[in-house]
């Protein structure tokens, strides 16, 4: 059975919004980590706004790639950051099947995916998620521009998708590395803007006020 019955306007696409990406202390924090949040932040709260729902990916094991940084031991820097949470979501754990709720996106506004790697076109149930999902656009926010958003990006490309990413509301720990990795994505089809021209006049509104290194 399909995942959802009718091809949707905007899905984002929320890549591994966790701790050790964009806090101080994690172990991989993303350059710019406060900005970057702060672009998320707008962008998670647009979603709620607009009723677009949201894909969202979570590192749980590490691997043999590289960018792949989580470790099993530290459950604290693998936490989502809290509000990039919608109140209607559901999570699946990483497992080797490819069971899901018909017409899921139907039922949640986000659906969460574990996964053992960066690239989430190697865990089952995401693939087809992300395979099978029709959309007119994915938009990509999350970490890292030059690890698991690229294979997010290059994976929905080669499937066809129409990709933007968002260049504010991704964030690298290797600056130099991810300006490269956002060139690869134009040149294979992807488009690059920024959060302030997706929202437009109602982007400084979305953001309000937090403590992004609390969250």
């Amino acid at each position: 059975m399909p995942i959802i019955a009718s091809r949707r306007k905007r899905v984002v696409v929320d890549v591994d919004t966790q701790k050790h990406f964009f806090k101080n202390s994690g172990m991989v924090c993303v350059q710019n980590h406060r900005r970057v949040l702060a672009n998320i932040l707008r962008v998670v709260n647009w979603a709620r706004l607009k009723n677009i729902r949201m894909i969202s990916t979570v590192q749980i094991f590490p691997d043999k790639y590289p960018y792949c940084n989580s470790r099993i031991t530290d459950i604290e820097g693998q936490r989502k950051i809290s509000y990039t949470f919608r109140k209607r979501h559901t999570s699946f754990d990483a497992e080797d099947n490819t069971d899901l709720l018909p017409e899921i996106l139907d039922v949640y506004d986000q659906v969460i995916f574990r996964k053992r790697c960066f690239d989430p076109f190697r865990e089952p149930r995401a693939d087809r998620m992300l395979s099978e999902l029709e959309a007119d656009e994915f938009i990509l926010i999350g970490a890292l521009t030059e690890g698991a958003v690229k294979a997010t990006a290059l994976g929905l490309l080669s499937r066809h998708k129409s990709v933007t990413v968002l260049v504010d509301a991704t964030g690298s720990y290797d600056m130099t590395v991810g300006e490269v990795t956002l060139r690869l994505l134009l040149e294979r089809g992807g488009k690059l803007t920024d959060t302030k021209t997706l929202l437009g006049s109602t982007c400084l509104q979305l953001a309000g006020a937090h403590d992004f290194n609390s969250c």
